[in-house]
């Protein structure tokens, strides 16, 4: 059982919250403020109930030592912005200035401590972690993960404090480990499953997962012409993982026993160049032909996808039907979001590049019954894999 915060009593506790603010960066400016918005829920609840807040964050991968492009003055500025009150950043990760900046907090201010990531024991081996560990539970009280985004990893602000400190799941986590335990244990039928992305190599061991429980997989991205060259389909110069086609044999079998029902696109967008302005056209899927590349599903797989979703009672999507950043090949993911939000049932979107799809093609998020701030978590709990990060948080 996974205690949530209101659980806590946090008044004048110094209260260690682990976030996920890898927010993506271009010239230093934030260009998706998702998961800094997704923090918010959690932050205020205890910040109203008069804790000390202490987050805890990383961004991007910095070699263990501190990297200026890497730094959480980005993040630090935009949930003051969202906050409409100062959050104080550390300059350092639980040295002098972060020492400095917890003693001076009053309850209810929220304060940073610069990228977990500077420091080589965040994700260093257990007994380095531990060290970590031991130097941020001296200067608090109580830790709260809200980091969904991490708890796939075994790091000291995500799996070591939470050994140090009593603990709970942040609103966010508690969330997200409800609704994936919901459509992996008992989901609402008919259950759908669509999956996208460049690569079937990313996704199998989640189809060997899902091919038992699910009623239909729908196949799009890069990843549908692994499966349509496994059905004997020539797919041109499309990505292709030729060491994956007996796997996808293997999976095509399965489902065939398990009465399983794989939905591929019987049409695509192809281009003769990876580019906005390529030239393209539409082609059956069986036949596209040689020097051509897919690059989103077409508008008969639109119709096909729409249908095989209208009557699902639970659906999961995680990766894009097609290149979304370029306009000319955005169709299918855009028509595929569109049909989630049209739909009555549970849908989940697994964060990653399917969540950025919807904020970019403007997409309205509250359309849907939960959008996951983590790719590769989710990734990994549909995989029904153990995450280290929720794991610690069970109490026995």
């Amino acid at each position: 059982m996974i205690r949530g915060i209101n659980d806590l009593e946090v008044s004048g506790k110094i209260v260690f919250v682990r976030c996920d603010l890898n927010v993506p960066l271009e010239n230093g400016q934030i260009t998706d403020d998702g998961r800094i918005r997704a923090s918010l829920a959690t932050l205020t609840n205890l910040s109203d109930r008069g804790a000390r807040v202490v987050v805890l964050a990383h961004l991007g991968r910095p070699s263990g030592k501190p990297e200026s492009k890497y730094s959480l003055a980005p993040a630090a500025n935009r949930l003051s912005e969202l906050l409409d009150s100062k959050v104080a950043l550390a300059t350092d990760v639980c040295g002098e200035s972060a020492r400095s900046v917890i003693a001076n907090l009053t309850d209810g201010q929220i304060a940073m401590l610069e990228n977990v990531r500077f420091d080589e024991r965040e994700t260093g081996d257990e007994a380095a972690r531990k060290q970590l560990a031991k130097t941020w539970a001296e200067l608090g009280d109580l830790y709260v993960s809200d980091g969904f985004g991490v708890v796939h990893r075994k790091q000291a602000s995500v799996t070591d404090l939470a050994q140090e400190l009593p603990h709970a799941a942040g609103l966010l986590v508690k969330a997200e480990a409800d609704v994936f335990a919901k459509v992996l244990q008992n989901p609402d039928r008919p259950y759908a499953v669509v999956l996208g992305g460049s690569k079937v190599s990313d996704k199998l061991k989640v189809i060997d997962n899902l091919i038992a429980n699910v009623d239909r997989l729908l196949i799009g991205g890069g990843m549908c012409f692994t499966f349509l060259a496994a059905k004997g389909h020539s797919v041109g110069s499309s990505l292709l993982e030729t060491d994956q086609i007996d796997n996808v044999k293997d999976v095509l079998e399965r489902a065939k026993s398990s009465n399983v029902e794989i939905v591929l696109p019987i049409d695509v967008i192809v281009a003769d160049a990876f580019a906005p302005d390529a030239n393209s056209k539409r082609v059956p899927a069986d036949s596209i032909p040689d020097g051509w590349m897919g690059l989103d599903i077409g508008p008969e797989s639109i119709e096909l996808f729409e249908k095989k979703l209208v009557d699902a009672q639970t659906i999961i999507w995680n990766g894009p039907m097609g290149v979304f950043e370029m306009p000319a090949f955005a169709a299918g993911t855009k028509a595929v979001a569109i049909a989630m939000t049209r739909n009555t049932g549970m849908t989940v979107v697994g964060g990653g590049d399917s969540a950025a799809a919807i904020r970019l093609l403007g997409i309205d998020e509250t359309k849907f019954s939960h959008i996951s701030t983590g790719g590769g978590a989710s990734l990994e709990f549909l995989e029904g894999k153990e995450l280290p990060g929720l794991s610690v948080l069970e109490d026995n």
